[in-house]
């Protein structure tokens, strides 16, 4: 049996805990994600998916409760530790894009690999692997601003994947685009990640592409349906 890439246990967290009306986000929460499964993440606005997905992929601390990344405890990591995890083992895709926009598509994907200390021509390499993945090997030079919305993403989700993640966290990843180039993108997001066999939480609001995820969990008045 796969031990569980991400495992999160009892997790809380509580905005405002100094002043007399505080909100408490998240309850007791767990969830552990193995290998290969996709889990969706459904939760209304103001739910606290995002500050689930921002603890699970080290940017932020609970109150209490413990967050395992391949099986190791990073509640009493270092910056330059946790740093290092996020680098190397997790992945992330926002509903914006966040390309850099003076660089070019191959470049934007190739630059997180360059961080990590990999050759230029490899990084190169790979990120021209990842795009023509995702349809996108004829877009190689051209920069975010000459791309479409769908291509953005699929671009973004490419340097997600670039360092050969464990981990792929997805906050709302189509849902800055329409119905046909969210499904579009969608597809794309779930062959990569079947081919690499990574660990996928990915909210959305989208109940058709949450349904064609392995499991479907949701998020309600700060605790895990």
């Amino acid at each position: 049996m796969n031990e569980s890439v991400l495992c999160l246990t009892e997790l809380s967290k509580t905005y405002n805990s100094d002043l007399p009306t505080e909100i408490q986000v998240l309850r007791a929460i767990s969830l552990s994600i193995d290998p290969g499964e996709v889990v969706a993440l459904v939760a209304p606005s103001g739910a606290g998916k995002s500050t689930l997905l921002h603890i699970a992929g080290l940017l932020d601390t609970p109150d209490g409760g413990e967050v395992l990344i391949c099986g190791r405890s990073m509640g009493k990591s270092s910056d330059q530790a946790r740093t290092a995890v996020r680098l190397n083992d997790i992945g992330f895709v926002y509903q914006f894009h966040h390309l850099l926009p003076e660089f070019t598509a191959v470049e934007n994907v190739t630059l997180p690999q360059l961080a990590l200390g990999k050759s230029r021509a490899l990084a190169h390499e790979r990120a021209q692997f990842l795009l023509d993945r995702v349809g996108l090997s004829t877009r190689l030079t051209h920069r975010p601003s000459e791309l479409s919305g769908g291509e953005q993403q699929r671009v973004a989700f490419c340097r997600a994947l670039a360092n050969e993640p464990q981990i792929l966290l997805a906050d709302e990843p189509t849902g800055n685009l329409d119905p046909k180039t969210a499904e579009k993108v969608f597809n794309a997001l779930i062959e990569l990640v079947s081919e690499t066999g990574l660990a996928g939480l990915i909210a959305t609001h989208n109940p058709d592409l949450a349904t064609r995820m392995n499991r479907t969990i949701q998020l309600e008045n700060g605790s895990l349906i």
